[in-house]
């Protein structure tokens, strides 16, 4: 697993989201900043807590012209179970083949509870109008995610 690090350009991607609509980076990044966050499973306590950091935050993420995408391997419906049932405001995207994940470099061998499998690794990349990784957050606690995004953004 060979995880993207800042001044790499990012993967650019287009992914289904929660509505089964398209969603490409390069549209994204044409509108500023944007916040890639990868979370393992939908609906499950720690995704919860951070995405719900997160759509709180988006006020003063939009003052950095920030958008925020989470991706996940989690089927469309299930998505758009999860983002109803926390009124998420922006876009959860399905990787199930984890091939965007594989590109960023997050999906990778795990441990939980003597078991071991693949799945995401939680990390975010916040990615710049130019495509490049501009910050990468892997060190962080769920419900501290959005306060320390927000931090490198006032920074």
């Amino acid at each position: 697993m060979k995880t993207l690090t800042a001044g790499e350009h990012a993967p650019q991607f287009t992914l289904t989201n929660q509505y089964g609509e398209p969603v490409s980076l390069a549209d994204k990044l044409a509108q500023g900043p944007v916040l890639v966050y990868f979370y393992p499973k939908a609906s499950t306590p720690g995704c919860t807590v951070q995405a719900c950091g997160l759509n709180d935050s988006l006020p003063q993420l939009a003052q950095h012209a920030v958008t925020v995408l989470g991706i996940s391997p989690d089927p469309v419906a299930k998505l758009l179970r999860f983002a109803d049932k926390q009124q998420l405001r922006f876009d959860l995207l399905s990787d199930e083949d984890h091939h965007i994940a594989d590109a960023f470099g997050v999906w990778g061998e795990k441990k939980f509870m003597g078991r071991t499998y693949d799945g995401i690794h939680r990390l975010s990349f916040l990615i710049g109008q130019d495509g490049k990784v501009s910050h990468v957050f892997d060190k962080f606690k769920t419900k501290d995610h959005h306060q320390v995004v927000l931090t490198q953004l006032a920074q």
